[in-house]
């Protein structure tokens, strides 16, 4: 276990990242996810821009890296110009 102040602050800083970096990833998951099964076009294209903000959010802060983030916007901006 830590003993100074300041590594015990640093080990509550580190659960709280965690925590919100988990939170964000997964609800970034489930957006990118809720796109993929979307089957009307209209629908698509207003969730394609939420998504895309957050996958965007997640490499600025890099839980995920900004090559995989752009590689998944590619991949859902196809899939919706695919949708008719």
């Amino acid at each position: 276990m830590a003993n100074h102040k300041s590594s015990l602050k640093r080990v509550r800083q580190t659960e709280t990242r965690n925590d919100r970096n988990r939170f964000q990833h997964k609800t970034t998951r489930n957006a990118v996810r809720d796109l993929r099964v979307a089957t009307d076009k209209k629908e698509a294209e207003k969730l394609l821009p939420k998504a895309e903000s957050m996958l965007d959010k997640l490499a600025k802060t890099k839980v995920i890296h900004k090559n995989k983030a752009s590689n998944l916007k590619s991949s859902l901006r196809k899939l919706v110009s695919a949708l008719k």
